[in-house]
């Protein structure tokens, strides 16, 4: 039974005599591909053909999720958001996007269902994006706010690529995002050596690593020996490196293991034991450690040695300081932080600087 589009089925409660691929119900195929018939509605009264692909399997599958939404209300936002997130996981899937992105997408999905979902994509304007960024703004969740709407611009640049749900505008172009504070936060050598001196282990290596490395908490706590690799430098030398996978830029960046990275390793093989087979980081029943466990676990030491709190980030940005203020150059640090710009470096390590200056003592022609 083939049918065209824009011709909606006579009875489509009655059985298809002729279905060898045993699609689902009102998927048709035309040309080679397949398509989704959606029932009458006020905004479509003939109903409404949906051009699904021509692979079987992934049509069924997008079947099975039109289906899933149509108690939702089929074209909302909430149901491209889910579609996006699909798309999304493709992208992860063949290296196009980072795993942490996706993540962070899903996160930013469920927030944004609670204020747009039952909305369609054609009737989100730029003043209901200022809106969410208002109220979000006035509950204190200011920053969160501008990454969802991130996510929300994200989607809606994808709906246009794709043709979908007949948008040609993105409705987040324009809108000022929250005004955000910039961390600044330098950590004192002192503070940070009383916080992590009755630490536990795993937390003072995750501290000492990040400020040796300046990689993100979240890419360390994945490292296994399987990391740490041989890698001959054009010196002739042969050298230990950690070779990390950057997620959040997808770059891959290799760390020699100097002496100081590699007394932290000691540390961490004497006190772990056996590190085969699990990360570097891990608990007493040899699984990997989340990254908010580690976090809440410095909070509760910082409190108990009554210091001001920092997190791991702002370790990374001490490390990247501290070595800019002992001369290192500028273009290392950008490599170990995996900054696309040199400026962006400049910028992160001067505005934690606390240092002291001298006034001008030029003396004065009068």
């Amino acid at each position: 039974m083939l049918l065209s589009p824009g011709t909606g089925p006579h009875d489509m409660g009655r059985r298809r005599k002729n279905n060898p691929l045993d699609l689902p119900d009102r998927v048709y195929a035309k040309h080679g591909a397949f398509y989704f018939f959606h029932r009458p509605t006020a905004d479509y009264p003939s109903g409404r053909w949906e051009h699904l692909g021509t692979d079987v399997a992934q049509v069924k599958e997008r079947a099975r999720r039109i289906r899933q939404h149509q108690d939702d209300g089929f074209g909302t936002v909430a149901y491209w958001l889910d579609e996006f997130l699909v798309w999304c996981k493709k992208r992860v899937a063949v290296g196009d996007m980072a795993p942490r992105t996706l993540e962070d997408y899903t996160a930013n999905a469920k927030k944004l269902k609670d204020y747009f979902g039952d909305m369609y994509p054609l009737g989100v304007g730029p003043n209901d994006v200022g809106d969410y960024l208002d109220t979000n703004l006035e509950s204190k969740r200011a920053v969160r706010a501008n990454r969802e709407k991130a996510c929300l611009s994200s989607m809606f640049t994808w709906l246009i690529r794709k043709g979908h749900a007949g948008v040609k505008t993105n409705p987040c172009i324009g809108v000022r995002r929250n005004t955000e504070t910039k961390r600044d936060r330098y950590v004192e050598d002192d503070e940070m050596q009383r916080a992590l001196a009755s630490a536990p282990l795993m937390v003072w290596a995750l501290a000492h690593l990040v400020y040796r490395t300046l990689q993100r908490p979240e890419d360390i706590i994945t490292w296994t020996e399987r990391d740490i690799v041989k890698r001959r430098l054009p010196d002739g030398r042969e050298v230990r490196v950690i070779r990390n996978d950057q997620a959040k830029t997808g770059a891959v960046v290799d760390i020699e293991v100097t002496q100081e990275v590699d007394d932290i390793l000691d540390r961490l093989k004497a006190g772990a034991g056996k590190l085969r087979g699990m990360t570097l980081l891990h608990r007493r029943d040899g699984q990997p450690y989340t990254y908010d466990g580690l976090c809440a676990m410095l909070k509760r030491r910082q409190a108990a040695a009554k210091v001001p709190s920092f997190g791991y980030y702002d370790l990374k940005g001490k490390g990247a300081t501290d070595m800019w203020q002992s001369g290192v150059q500028l273009e290392k640090i950008q490599v170990l932080c995996g900054h696309d710009s040199i400026t962006t470096t400049e910028r992160y390590v001067k505005q934690r600087w606390r240092g002291v200056v001298q006034p001008n003592q030029v003396k004065a022609a009068v």
